[in-house]
């Protein structure tokens, strides 16, 4: 069975392996969006027709963008809905936004058309959500969920608690879910298969112990 560990947990061992081991931020978000783009070809459940990657302003956004911009030089249609004021954006979000406009990745509006996509990956929210989705995010989640697309949810699907599996108002409906280094708690509780669909590890090379533990 899989380690599962805390949102808390998550955080300090993320912080960890980027400031005591020193692999930097941007490395473990490539090791991610590798393993979530190997995920997304391996499910015969995903047509990559065309792909919509809803976009939020944290590192879970940045993991989308990379997501993006690989899908993009093997050939994809892919597209991206970014979400959320400008000045919140991490750094590594936006180097990774940058890298995005370089390879001229096209963004969509908010009014976008959700039900021309085939499929959808999440990078909205990570696991560290704890206040209620509203407002753009709220709207683009239930519009997702509506759309009929095939969704992928990047380490947890946005709007659930990563630690108590509760929605934490409008909430991704993913048939899969690539979760960073370990399992959140929040994850396997009762009721949260709904949200997570077929949950699938990245070792990205962050351990526990620093040794990987499942």
């Amino acid at each position: 069975m899989a380690t599962v560990i805390s949102v808390e947990q998550a955080r300090q061992l993320d912080q960890k392996t980027i400031e005591e081991v020193g692999i930097p931020s941007l490395v473990l978000m490539e090791r991610a969006a590798l393993a979530i783009y190997d995920n997304l070809l391996a499910d015969e459940r995903f047509n990559l027709k065309r792909v919509l990657v809803l976009v939020g302003t944290g590192n879970n956004g940045g993991d989308a963008l990379a997501v993006a911009r690989l899908l993009h030089t093997h050939g994809f249609a892919v597209s991206l809905l970014l979400v959320g004021k400008t000045e919140h954006r991490s750094p590594q979000m936006t180097k990774q936004l940058e890298i995005c406009e370089y390879y001229q990745i096209p963004e969509v509006p908010l009014t976008v058309d959700f039900s021309q996509y085939s499929t959808i990956v999440d990078g909205l929210f990570g696991s560290g959500l704890s206040r209620q989705v509203a407002g753009d995010f709220a709207q683009v989640i239930q519009r997702a969920n509506a759309s009929g697309s095939s969704i992928h949810a990047i380490d947890i699907p946005s709007g659930l608690n990563g630690d108590s599996g509760q929605p934490l108002g409008a909430t991704i409906q993913a048939i899969s879910t690539t979760t960073v280094a370990y399992v959140k708690t929040g994850m396997v509780q009762p009721g949260a298969a709904r949200f997570t669909g077929t949950i699938l590890v990245a070792d990205i090379g962050i351990y526990l112990n620093d040794r990987y533990e499942e």
